[in-house]
């Protein structure tokens, strides 16, 4: 592949979870493939622990981090924000600009849209990581989004989306793409797929994630009463994670009763906070492709998820043990057999990891999402070892799972 030195900057609203996660892994490998990559992102957003990340990654950035004041929804101080942001942008004079999120992909095509004009021949990538495609297309926010998004597709060179659900989503909510697309699934670090023991002392159950309804925290904690009602003792829990509604999930436990049997905590590494309980469980109403499923799957511990958004993809064959989402009942008893049957929960993790390092690979992820970088500029060939239909929205097959695809990733 050709490896002609690129400056790339990220734009991202909020530089928190998954989607900074994805945005970390690659800036780190683009910079040390010898390109010059930036950051700008929210100024308002992140807990000690997600400054703390930032200021780590800042020292391989060439070309730094800028933060900015961004609103999650659309309000007039994006007017000023764009300003702010323009400026910056244009003075790093960008080969690519790539934009995360609704938030951050419309910051960097309507800003690469601009320098175009100007005369800076900057690439204009976008990639959803879920964002405005999990809003309802019959509501109306649904669909003043998903008019937004059509508009900014006439300003995309370069759209990437992080499974084949998405792709699909994007296709049905916001119309067929004229950019040159791709699927590229996020990836983890080959010392990630170590199994992690669990503490003597283990909680029976573990939700790790964003504390906000959209990842189900509230599910977990009903859940968790349900089994009380039925055996009359609360299995043990943690809650690691920070998010906009965390004071609402702790009076929720309060009220249920449930203070002595379930433990809040900050944000952690997640290969620490698996340590703290014998089974994993994600009850999200909406996902694109979570790297807490893959962490957790890598990590070989016991495993409770939904089916929704690319999860599926990821547990390919064994799909058949995701839970319906937003369906306590279902969720209680998922939950209660993993209880019951450890030695089966130990058994499937073993299994569901021993698929997975050959697709998600945090090195075939940048070599794919460079590649399309070099071919929207005319530097690079098509990458041969994928096929031309893999790299269309409208081609993509959506029946098939991950380990069917593994080979032309």
């Amino acid at each position: 592949m050709t490896t002609t030195p690129m400056r790339i900057v990220h734009c991202v609203r909020s530089p928190i979870g998954g989607i900074f996660r994805h945005i970390r892994d690659l800036a780190i490998c683009q910079s040390e493939a010898g390109h010059d990559v930036g950051l700008v992102c929210d100024s308002n957003t992140g807990s000690a622990f997600d400054n703390q990340l930032l200021e780590e990654l800042k020292p391989r950035l060439a070309l730094g981090i800028a933060r900015f004041p961004m609103q999650r929804q659309l309000t007039v101080q994006d007017l000023t924000a764009t300003v702010s942001l323009y400026k910056h942008i244009r003075d790093l004079k960008p080969d690519i600009l790539h934009g995360h999120g609704a938030k951050g992909g419309a910051y960097a095509r309507l800003i690469g849209s601009v320098l175009r004009l100007r005369g800076q021949k900057a690439a204009r990538v976008y990639c959803p990581h879920g964002g405005s495609l999990h809003y309802d297309p019959n509501r109306f926010e649904g669909r003043v989004y998903h008019t937004l998004e059509r508009l900014l597709g006439r300003l995309t060179d370069g759209l990437i989306f992080v499974s084949d659900y998405e792709a699909a989503a994007y296709e049905s909510k916001v119309g067929h793409t004229k950019a040159r697309s791709r699927i590229v699934y996020n990836g983890l670090t080959p010392d990630e797929f170590t199994p992690v023991p669990v503490d003597e002392a283990a909680a029976d159950f573990l939700y790790i994630g964003m504390l906000r309804d959209l990842k189900g925290p509230d599910l977990f904690i009903e859940a968790l009463y349900n089994i009380r009602l039925k055996n009359g003792t609360a299995p043990k829990a943690h809650i690691v994670g920070e998010g906009p509604d965390e004071e609402r999930y702790r009076n929720m436990v309060r009220k249920l009763g449930l203070d002595g049997a379930i433990t809040f905590h900050g944000a952690l590494p997640a290969r620490e906070a698996f340590k703290l309980a014998r089974n994993v469980v994600v009850p999200s109403r909406a996902e694109a492709m979570p790297y807490i499923i893959l962490e957790t799957v890598a990590a070989e511990r016991p495993l409770i998820a939904t089916r929704v958004g690319g999860i599926p993809e990821i547990f390919g064959r064994y799909a058949n043990r995701l839970v319906e989402p937003g369906h306590i009942g279902k969720l209680t008893t998922a939950m209660e057999e993993a209880l019951a049957d450890p030695a089966k929960m130990a058994q499937q993790a073993k299994n569901l990891r021993s698929c997975l390092a050959e697709t998600f690979s945090v090195d075939l992820m940048n070599d794919r999402i460079t590649t399309l970088y070099q071919e929207i500029q005319g530097i690079a060939p098509t990458d041969s070892s994928t096929p031309a239909q893999a790299d269309s929205v409208s081609a993509v097959p959506r029946a098939q799972t991950v380990l069917a695809r593994s080979n032309n990733r």
